[in-house]
């Protein structure tokens, strides 16, 4: 597989979304608020286009390119559908991007084939985009719902949404590991019964945002005297939990580096969060080859939240290339030849 690496990208709480209106009918061009479109970034489709300039499917056994947001798990799932791919006997590419609005674009277009992506917040990306920035949001805390309420928007565009997996990477929180075990905290909703004040460490944007100081607040009674502006799941926003200058820290739930650093995520049993699965999302042309969508759902049948915290650790910690121990996991499940 060839790949393209561009600067890192960074998922934040909520998807600021552009009001890139009309995107279906004009094809204009996350989080990243870039407006750019995927011009440079996207790979010639030619090869991918009839002697009229249609689109056409790819044959099986044909070239695919896989593409997606450039952070190391979402590098880590392009890898694994690219191995899947080749495997089935496509010759794949994978190229990753530095914004949801580069890459969308580039798989409406037809010049991506399949993107990894988060449910919810790919949800909420499109359904903006068909409905306006002021549409009232359809994704949920539940995964089956939020997919079955994101495809028919995902036609309008000329996509396709498959199967999400059970693996999911939501905002989650984190406490000192002894200080749950002292108060015997498991949950958000045990935090706040315990009725003690929280020093928040997290985004700058998380006091206005719905699924972090506000949700906490509303959703759990936490009163969260102070918002540490220390990014998402940074290593200073974790250290300032272990210094002791903060109480929980806004970080990822699929985070490796927890359990090392003396930390534990509290549930969130209330479900404030969204139904942030991992789901590939085709363009519609590529989704008539049942073989592509016959694998990747292969994937979502095995592929856990557990499973997915280990890649990254593998990667993150141990310092393995995405390739190595994306190619490794498969074939440990069987899901390709060794």
């Amino acid at each position: 597989m060839s790949r393209t690496i561009h600067t890192r990208a960074h998922r934040g709480l909520v998807p600021t979304l552009l009001a890139i209106t009309a995107l279906a009918l004009a094809a204009c061009a996350d989080d990243t608020g870039s407006e750019t479109e995927a011009t440079s970034e996207a790979p010639d489709a030619s090869a991918a286009e009839s002697a009229d300039g249609s689109s056409a499917a790819p044959a099986a056994g044909g070239e695919l390119t896989v593409g997606g947001a450039n952070f190391n798990e979402m590098i880590i799932m392009q890898e694994m559908y690219g191995a899947l791919l080749e495997d089935a006997g496509y010759t794949v590419e994978i190229i990753s991007s530095e914004s949801r609005e580069l890459y969308a674009q580039s798989l409406i277009d037809g010049q991506l084939d399949v993107v990894p992506e988060y449910a919810a917040t790919m949800a909420e990306y499109l359904n903006r985009e068909v409905n306006g920035p002021d549409a009232a949001p359809i994704a949920t805390s539940d995964a089956t719902e939020t997919v079955e309420a994101m495809r028919p928007i995902a036609e309008e565009l000329g996509l396709v949404v498959l199967d999400p997996a059970e693996a999911v990477d939501q905002n989650g929180f984190a406490v000192l590991t002894s200080f749950a075990d002292e108060n015997g905290l498991e949950s958000l909703s045990d935090l706040g019964a315990l009725g003690e004040p929280v020093v928040l460490a997290a985004t700058p944007e998380c006091g206005e945002r719905p699924f972090c100081q506000p949700g906490l607040e509303a959703t759990y009674g936490l009163t969260i005297t102070e918002v540490l502006p220390l990014g998402f799941g940074s290593p200073q926003a974790k250290q300032a939990v272990v210094d002791g200058q903060a109480d929980l820290v806004l970080t990822g739930t699929t985070d490796a580096t927890l359990e090392d650093l003396g930390l534990v995520l509290l549930e969130d049993d209330l479900g404030l969060q969204q139904a942030d699965n991992l789901v590939p999302v085709l363009n519609a042309e590529t989704a008539t080859d049942q073989t592509v969508a016959d694998v990747l759902n292969g994937l979502a049948s095995v592929l856990t939240t557990e499973d997915l915290t280990e890649l990254n650790r593998q990667v993150d910690a141990e310092r393995q290339l995405p390739a190595d121990a994306a190619r490794a996991y498969l074939v440990d499940k069987g899901l390709i030849s060794g």
